[in-house]
C-alpha cells in the first residue's frame, strides 16, 4: 500500500517536473568585439588607429551579468608603448544621452558635418575627417551607460539599479576597472571627459575611483553642472536666477536686444557687468523677498530689463524672476521668434500665442537628425558593428532617474573636493559656452568657488569660456579651441 502511494508520488512529481517551464538561462557572455584597423590624415599627418567596438558585460557579486555596457574605443598605432599612452574614457550626459555627442562632435576620428555656426545642414548628412581629434594626444575610449546607445540591463527589473546617480556610477566605474584589466592599461596616464550631466558623472567617478585605487591625472568637465541647486528653478530657490543672469545677458546682447550703451560693448565687458550686478544688486533685491519697498522693486526691474532686454513691466509681473523658459519665449517674441536652450544664438518659430511652454528647443533639432543618420552609418559601415536594437541617442532606454536626493539637490561637488584631497596631482578642466542656457557658465564658476578646495588645488584647475553654447564644438571656431586648450591641458596633466 504504502509502497504504491509513493510510486505514485514519485510519478506524479516526474510528471509535474517534465510541464513545469525550465528555468531561465543565465544571460550569455556578449560577442567578441569588431576590430579594424584604420587611418586618417590631419594636418597632412596621417594617423593609423585600431578600433575596437563591442560590450562590456558588467557582473554582480555573484558573477551573473546584469548589464551589457557599448564602448566604442580607438587605439593610436605605431607608439613605442602603448600600455603607458594616455588614455581618456569619454561621455555624455542627460541623464539618457549617448556618448554620441563628443565621440562624433569633437573628440573622435570622425565628425558629422555640420553648418560652419553649428546649425542644421540639409539632408542627406555627412560624416568628415575631424581636423580637432584628440587621438593624436590621447587613446580614447566612448562609453555608453546603461539605458543609453545599445547599453542594457539583461532583466526589465535591473533598470531601476542603473537608473540613479549612484548606480550610474558604480556601473561606469566598473566598466573603466574591467577595461585596464581587459587591455593592461593600468599604467596609462588616466583621464576622464564629461559633458553636462556627464561632467556629473565624471566629478563623482573621480572619488568613487580613487577609493579603489585608481588615480586620475586628469578631469575635463565641458558644460558643467555639479550641484543642481544651481539649476533649478523651484519655489523658494532664488539662486539659479542670479546664476542665469549673466547667460541672459550674452544672449541678448547676440540678438541686439540690450540697451545702445550696453549693446556698443564687446561682449566680456557687458558680461562683466552683469556679473557683477547678479552677484550684488540682484542677489540682494532677490535675498529680500517681500520685503522690498515699491522703489527697490522699480529700480531692480529696471536694472533687469536693462541686462536681458525683456520689458519692465514683463519683468515686474514676474516677480523679478525669469526662468529659462520665460527668457526663451519672451526675448523676440515681438518678431514671433524664440531663442534655443542649448545654444541661445539659434532660433525658431516662436510659441503659439501666449502658451508658456515652448514647443521645441531649435537648438537641439539641429543637432539630433544629423547626428542620428551619421552615427548609425558610421557604426555600421566604419566600426563594422551591426545591430538591430535602436540606438537610443538620447532618451528611450531611461523612463525615470532616481536622484537619491531626499530632500536635497543633487550635489558632486563634494567628490571632486575629496578625490582632490587624497589625490593632489589631479588636474581639472572647465570649459562653459557663453551662450549655454542648460548649464550656463556662472552657475558652474559658482560652484568652484564654493568647494572648499584643498590648499594649492586652485592651481591644478584651468577654467575656459567660449563663445558657444551648450555643446560648443559643433560651432566650427570654438571646436579648434577646444582642441588647442584641450592638448595643453592633457600634456600638462600627464607630466
Amino acid at each position: 500500500m504504502i509502497r504504491n502511494i509513493l510510486i505514485s508520488f514519485a510519478l506524479g512529481a516526474a510528471l509535474r517536473a517534465q510541464q513545469a517551464p525550465a528555468p531561465p538561462k543565465p544571460p550569455a557572455d556578449p560577442p567578441q568585439p569588431i576590430v579594424r584597423h584604420q587611418e586618417i590624415t590631419v594636418n597632412g599627418k596621417a594617423l593609423k588607429y585600431t578600433s575596437t567596438t563591442g560590450l562590456m558585460p558588467i557582473r554582480n557579486a555573484a558573477g551573473e551579468i546584469e548589464a551589457n555596457i557599448f564602448y566604442m574605443a580607438y587605439t593610436l598605432e605605431g607608439v613605442p608603448d602603448t600600455k603607458r599612452r594616455r588614455l581618456m574614457f569619454s561621455f555624455n550626459g542627460g541623464p539618457g544621452s549617448a556618448s554620441v555627442w563628443l565621440h562624433m562632435g569633437a573628440l573622435g576620428p570622425k565628425r558629422v558635418r555640420m553648418m560652419d555656426n553649428g546649425a542644421l545642414p540639409p539632408a542627406p548628412y555627412q560624416l568628415e575627417t575631424n581636423p580637432a581629434t584628440w587621438l593624436d594626444e590621447t587613446d580614447l575610449v566612448f562609453i555608453d551607460p546603461v539605458g543609453t546607445g545599445y547599453s542594457r540591463a539583461t532583466k526589465t527589473e535591473l533598470n531601476k539599479k542603473f537608473s540613479s546617480v549612484r548606480g550610474d556610477i558604480e556601473s561606469v566605474g566598473e566598466f573603466i576597472r574591467l577595461y585596464l584589466g581587459h587591455n593592461n592599461r593600468w599604467l596609462s596616464p588616466l583621464f576622464l571627459v564629461g559633458e553636462s550631466y556627464g561632467t556629473t558623472r565624471a566629478a563623482g567617478l573621480s572619488g568613487y575611483l580613487i577609493d579603489r585605487g585608481i588615480a586620475l591625472n586628469g578631469v575635463l568637465l565641458i558644460s558643467t553642472v555639479l550641484n543642481f541647486q544651481t539649476l533649478s528653478f523651484d519655489q523658494g530657490n532664488d539662486l539659479p536666477y542670479e546664476l542665469f543672469l549673466p547667460t541672459y545677458t550674452a544672449t541678448a546682447w547676440y540678438h541686439k536686444k540690450l540697451p545702445a550703451d550696453l549693446q556698443q560693448k564687446d561682449l566680456k565687458t557687458v558680461l562683466h557687468d552683469s556679473e557683477q550686478w547678479a552677484a550684488g544688486g540682484y542677489a540682494q533685491a532677490l535675498g529680500r523677498g517681500d520685503l522690498l519697498t515699491t522703489e527697490e522693486r522699480t529700480a531692480a526691474a529696471k536694472q533687469l530689463a536693462r541686462f536681458t532686454g525683456l520689458p519692465q513691466k514683463y519683468i515686474e509681473q514676474s516677480d523679478l524672476r525669469l526662468d529659462i523658459m520665460k527668457f526663451i519665449r519672451e526675448l523676440r517674441r515681438d518678431e514671433n521668434v524664440m531663442v534655443g536652450r542649448l545654444d541661445s544664438r539659434l532660433t525658431g518659430p516662436g510659441p503659439r500665442e501666449t502658451t508658456d511652454s515652448a514647443e521645441f528647443d531649435p537648438s537641439m533639432t539641429a543637432i539630433r537628425p544629423p547626428y542620428t543618420a551619421a552615427f548609425n552609418y558610421y557604426v555600421r559601415s566604419e566600426l563594422g558593428y551591426e545591430s538591430d536594437l535602436d540606438y537610443y541617442i538620447l532618451g528611450g532606454g531611461i523612463t525615470r532617474w532616481d536622484w537619491g536626493n531626499e530632500n536635497r539637490y543633487a550635489d558632486v561637488s563634494e567628490s571632486l573636493r575629496s578625490a582632490f584631497a587624497k589625490n593632489p596631482h589631479m588636474k581639472l578642466y572647465v570649459g562653459a559656452g557663453y551662450f549655454d542656457l542648460a548649464t550656463p557658465y556662472f552657475a558652474a564658476g559658482y560652484t568652484l568657488n564654493h568647494m572648499k578646495l584643498p590648499a594649492g588645488a586652485k592651481d591644478n584647475i584651468r577654467v575656459h569660456y567660449y563663445e558657444a553654447g551648450h555643446m560648443y564644438y559643433i560651432d566650427i571656431t570654438p571646436l579648434a579651441a577646444l582642441k588647442r586648450d584641450a592638448a595643453s591641458f592633457i600634456r600638462w596633466a600627464a607630466q
